[in-house]
């Protein structure tokens, strides 16, 4: 799948947002990919999936056991994931503020991942999630997301394959545009307000 095929899927979901966003990462955007919407069509989904996986290169996939991604929004991804490279999909969630495998989900010692999220932009997620994979035995062996909003500037510490790289500009709280520091900014992920 090319990149225009891609953001013919964002565009025809009405994923891709234009406001005043503020990011899980804390920065602040004029555009926000609500990755939920694109995943809601469940073909929508699978053939993003589809696309993704094949952007593993072939020795990697076929060392993949598990897929494991961080609550909310790299669940639906994450399960198409699984079901795209013919592996169990499980996913961290934060009880407590801190990511942890719950609902009876295990991993085997040593067992190779796949993390996989919606959208990457500074990693700090993944990073968290990849920790909680290790501590539960895991050995991330790669990870993979929809967007990369990084720039390119994200190390993951792991082969790292997003489907396609989307660069709206972020700001720090203190370094807004006017255009953005005269609006209320809103936080549309799956985050709460800090």
């Amino acid at each position: 799948m090319q990149d225009e095929e891609v953001l013919a899927e964002f565009r025809a979901s009405k994923a891709l947002l234009e406001g005043h966003f503020l990011l899980s990462s804390g920065r602040h955007s004029a555009h926000y990919l609500q990755c939920a919407r694109v995943l809601m069509d469940p073909m929508r989904a699978s053939r993003l999936a589809a696309a993704l996986a094949a952007r593993i290169p072939r020795e990697l996939r076929k060392d993949i056991v598990k897929v494991v991604s961080p609550a909310m929004g790299g669940v639906i991804i994450g399960h198409e994931m699984g079901r795209a490279l013919g592996v169990e999909a499980l996913f961290v969630e934060r009880p407590t503020g801190t990511f942890e495998l719950r609902r009876g989900f295990e991993l085997e010692p040593g067992e190779k991942v796949l993390m996989v999220e919606d959208v990457v932009t500074t990693g700090l997620s993944g990073k968290e999630a990849m920790k909680a994979i290790a501590e539960a035995g895991g050995e991330v062996i790669a990870a993979a997301s929809l967007v990369d909003r990084s720039g390119g500037s994200v190390d993951m510490g792991v082969p790292f394959f997003p489907l396609i790289a989307i660069n709206f500009p972020t700001y720090a709280p203190d370094e807004l545009p006017p255009e953005l520091a005269g609006t209320e900014a809103v936080k549309p992920g799956s985050r709460a307000k800090p």
